[in-house]
């Protein structure tokens, strides 16, 4: 069966209905689960696919194995340029940035992501406050205004999710809140990112900071092993 949704606050999640995790075969992406089919993905429905499958396996099959580092850089931008809670973990999956925020003392937390099964693994861990399933692309079923803390790690990567979702966050952000987003520094001007952020910049955030971090460490082996990342940091004005 898929994972008890009773531990979620949020009735975003409560209309799941449970069915057998063999029903996810009729509808299994032919990519097998790996950071090469999490680069290919081109549209929610391949990100709700491939996800549902990974979600069981992520934290061991690919953060241990690979030696993921990014939501490590990230929580610990966030901390050091005074975040605080609450806090939306943006693309949460199975929790692995909202851990480490925990552990630096950081809540109340809440996640958000596309898919379902991925915030399933995520509540298992018991930081977080609630969890929302959202698109970002058609905006976070939450209150103007919600959070003092934007957090997002591996979400703007590849795939369907660029630039256009930042306004969604920014709604969600009081004044004054402080983001750290991480970009892929790959896509970073390819996707558009540079250019919004400096028209964000003009009226909307303030003290933009962008330091650039790897986002597998020294273990990781494989074509995308020196991958790095622009940690976006910034505050809402």
């Amino acid at each position: 069966m898929i994972g008890n949704f009773s531990r979620c606050k949020n009735s975003a999640l409560r209309h799941l209905i449970r069915i057998p995790h063999c029903a996810f075969l009729l509808g299994m992406s032919d990519k097998t689960p790996d950071i090469h089919a999490a680069y290919a993905l081109e549209s929610a429905e391949d990100h709700k696919r491939l996800y549902a499958e990974w979600a069981g396996d992520y934290d061991e099959g690919f953060a241990t194995f690979e030696d993921y580092q990014l939501h490590i850089h990230t929580a610990r931008a966030f901390v050091a340029a005074g975040g605080q809670g609450p806090v939306l973990d943006v693309g949460a999956g199975t929790g692995l940035c909202g851990a480490v925020l925990a552990g630096l003392g950081v809540g109340p937390i809440d996640a958000t992501d596309i898919s379902p099964e991925m915030l399933d693994q995520a509540m298992r861990k018991d930081i977080y406050r609630d969890a929302i399933e959202a698109d970002l692309n058609e905006g976070i079923p939450v209150p103007r205004d919600s959070y003092s803390g934007i957090v997002s790690s591996g979400t703007f990567t590849h795939g369907h999710l660029g630039p256009q979702a930042l306004p969604a966050l920014l709604r969600v952000a009081r004044p004054g809140a402080q983001f750290a987003l991480s970009i892929n520094a790959q896509h970073y001007e390819k996707r558009g990112f540079a250019e919004a952020l400096h028209r964000l910049s003009q009226h909307r955030i303030r003290n933009l900071a962008l330091p650039e971090v790897r986002i597998f460490g020294d273990l990781a082996s494989g074509p995308n092993k020196d991958d790095t990342a622009l940690i976006a940091l910034f505050e809402r004005c």
